[in-house]
């Protein structure tokens, strides 16, 4: 009967200031546009209203569980007609080795199972523990750790077998 009595607005109105910013990065990081990741929050925002008693002590990892499952019916929804995510495999190299870099992983972690893109992008991008990743993937920290050693590992590979531009060839005889 506590948790109930301490479940109204006031509860919901101060969790939702402290983890609304994070929220809207999360989907920034997943969908890249501004109103879709807003949207997505305010979704995670209205189930945690709905489910306030559910909702545990440490609530972001929770609330990042919740936009995890409501962007994978999204995605489920959205197969019939997909929107691929254009990056090249092999950037053009230019005097931004920072950007190319970027690009390159990119695209590494876009090759990658989906549950490896998102057990590196809630420990790296998101900065939760492992045990916090666990809660939002549903599984436990030893299984989570796991989970994002192999993914790593699999990332590496990805980096190190980036696609080789083709060298021109050359014309026999002599000009």
């Amino acid at each position: 009967m506590d948790v109930v009595n301490e479940r109204d607005a006031e509860w919901f109105r101060g969790m939702y200031e402290r983890h609304y910013p994070d929220v809207v990065r999360y989907g920034l990081r997943r969908l890249g546009g501004t109103a879709a990741a807003e949207e997505l929050a305010q979704e995670v925002f209205l189930v945690a209203w709905r489910r306030r008693w559910e909702v545990p002590a440490r609530t972001l990892p929770w609330l990042y569980g919740v936009g995890r499952r409501l962007l994978a019916n999204h995605w489920r929804a959205a197969r019939a007609a997909p929107h691929p995510l254009e990056l090249t495999d092999a950037p053009v190299a230019d005097r931004h080795d920072g950007v190319a870099r970027l690009v390159d992983v990119r695209a590494a972690l876009a090759r990658l199972p989906e549950d490896d893109q998102e057990i590196l992008r809630l420990v790296g991008w998101e900065q939760l523990s492992v045990g916090e990743a666990a809660v939002v993937l549903g599984c436990g920290t030893t299984a989570a750790r796991v989970r994002l050693h192999r993914a790593r590992r699999r990332l590496t590979e990805q980096l190190h077998e980036r696609p080789a531009t083709a060298a021109p060839a050359r014309m026999g005889g002599t000009a």
